[in-house]
């Protein structure tokens, strides 16, 4: 495994939330998975996880080749019909999203 420095103005997006009462986790993934063409057709996703803690603490961390490429792929992504069964099942009451500039990232 090697580690190197960030050289470029790659982002990281992380978004924790929780399910609205009743969302069903496994239903969830598939609908997360289901904007994975959309995600890679945009050409600005590096990579994605997707993972929930045991007090049912979701996180989406995402990684995009710049800032504006986030900001741009997140707003067509809202429009997107495809979207909506994910968005649905999260409670907006529950969200924090932040981004930053890669610093280093260990591969």
């Amino acid at each position: 495994m090697s580690q190197t420095q960030a050289t470029t103005a790659a982002v990281a997006e992380i978004v924790t939330f929780r399910l609205n009462e009743g969302a069903d986790p496994t239903a969830f993934v598939t609908a997360a998975r289901a904007i994975e063409p959309m995600l890679k057709a945009s050409g600005n996703v590096l990579s994605r996880t997707l993972s929930c803690d045991k007090d049912g603490m979701w996180t989406d961390h995402v990684t995009w080749t710049t800032m504006e490429a986030a900001k741009s792929t997140a707003e067509a992504m809202m429009a997107d019909p495809i979207a909506a069964p994910m968005m649905q099942m999260i409670d907006p009451a529950h969200v924090s999203m932040r981004h930053g500039l890669i610093k280093y990232q260990q591969e």
